[in-house]
């Protein structure tokens, strides 16, 4: 009878095991439209590809929302166990030693194979410490590149296939474009990275010192000088001609290129499936322009985007879920898929290869483009990307500054200096409470 009762036993707490619930965790993300719907897909397909753990993405918002959301909950003791972070905010959760837990560290904790090597040199370094070990998981990496509607080229005289090289071109080609017809012949989103962070690493100037803040947190904000003042000149004046139109913060513009208001458009590559699914035109899509009598230029873009960082406080059985969904996102095949339906870079170079193999850059040469342009020369202290504490903060006043330029409240020398001169308060203040 002992026999039988045991048996039973074991039968019951393997019955009951088969069906328990998976051990489910949180993913706070900013993604949306295209890109929330990929998000959602990548989750759904870790989900059923196993029964143990269940990833619930959840968006927040904005990026910046996100954050605030992020740090409210792990201040409140209901954080999420992922949170997907902005670049702009990794010193700042670098700094937050006891907010996080390193991915390097949860994967060796939940013996899962993990090889800083195998992803983008690009992606790895700005997420890794200086002796190589990565902090948090790289998730949506991109870079920016130059949106153009080809019809719009047509009607205004231009060669569909043969976009501007230089700014010079780029300028004349947008006027062009302006008296067609056009709203205007251009636009921008996201203005301090693409027309300032970007566009100081395309022509190897010091963003700012200590290798653009990867050197120490006493690094000082520099891109207040001769290229960055006339690149931003010619852009208000252009502004004035109606030939430049603001399209507001972060990427708000995205309506005036995909509506045909504007001929041609500054985005994160990021956007290329939004881009895809929404234009109602044919488009392509370049490499920055860059002012030809800068000495070496263009060198390579710098990425933007977010990883996901992974907080404290959490259970064994969360961290293990998280660790396996950290491992399924590496696979090449989840990569490629990310990459091919998003635009997001691929964070390994497995999924790269992979994704060439399919011929999927046959029918989408921008994607293979982007990453050229990233990879395009050995990345310098000026090019290989920004890290600076209060980043969120500092982008917020290059906005407000660029505004007031816009306004004519300021001109745009002083508006220039005032970027730098407040930007660099904030780089006192993170340095004075993380000493």
């Amino acid at each position: 009878m002992k026999r039988v009762a045991l048996v039973l036993s074991i039968i019951a707490f393997v019955s009951v095991s088969s069906f328990a619930d998976p051990v489910s965790i949180e993913f706070w993300h900013a993604m949306t439209g295209k890109n929330g719907e990929i998000t959602q897909a990548v989750c759904d397909k870790f989900n059923a590809s196993q029964s143990d753990y269940k990833v619930i993405p959840v968006n927040k918002g904005s990026y910046p929302e996100t954050l605030n959301a992020g740090i409210a909950a792990f201040r409140a003791g209901a954080a999420p166990a992922i949170i997907q972070v902005q670049e702009v905010a990794t010193a700042t959760f670098m700094a937050a030693k006891g907010a996080v837990k390193p991915v390097y560290q949860l994967m060796a904790e939940n013996n899962e194979k993990f090889d800083p090597s195998v992803y983008m040199p690009a992606v790895r370094g700005y997420y890794s410490t200086a002796d190589g070990k990565m902090l948090s998981m790289p998730f949506n990496s991109s870079t920016p590149v130059m949106y153009y509607n080809k019809d719009a080229f047509k009607k205004a005289g231009l060669d569909p296939e043969k976009p501007p090289v230089t700014w010079p071109e780029f300028f004349e080609d947008a006027k062009k474009i302006k008296a067609a017809g056009y709203q205007g012949g251009f636009t921008t989103n996201w203005i301090s990275w693409i027309q300032l962070e970007a566009f100081s690493a395309w022509h190897n100037l010091p963003f700012g010192t200590k290798a653009n803040g990867f050197g120490g947190l006493d690094t000082e904000l520099v891109f207040n000088k001769e290229l960055q003042l006339r690149h931003l000149t010619n852009l208000y004046n252009l502004s004035k001609e109606g030939v430049f139109v603001y399209g507001g913060r972060e990427n708000k513009a995205n309506p005036l290129f995909i509506g045909g208001q504007v001929g041609m458009h500054f985005e994160s590559i990021g956007g290329y499936g939004l881009m895809k699914s929404s234009c109602k035109f044919d488009f392509g899509v370049a490499r920055l322009p860059y002012y030809p009598d800068v000495k070496g230029a263009p060198q390579n873009t710098i990425i933007g985007g977010a990883s996901l960082w992974v907080f404290n406080g959490k259970s064994k059985e969360e961290y293990k879920a998280v660790s396996e969904f950290f491992a399924f996102l590496s696979k090449p095949e989840t990569q490629a898929f990310w990459h091919q339906n998003t635009g997001y870079f691929p964070i390994t170079q497995a999924a790269y290869e992979l994704t060439k193999k399919q011929g999927f850059y046959k029918d989408n040469p921008a994607l293979e483009l982007a990453i050229g342009q990233l990879n395009n020369k050995t990345p310098t202290d000026n090019s290989k990307g920004e890290r600076y504490g209060n980043f969120a903060q500092i982008r917020e006043i290059e906005d407000q500054q660029w505004e007031d330029i816009l306004a004519g409240k300021t001109s745009v020398k002083d508006g220039l200096d005032n970027m730098v001169r407040l930007g660099n308060e904030q780089l006192r203040y993170f340095e004075k409470a993380n000493k």
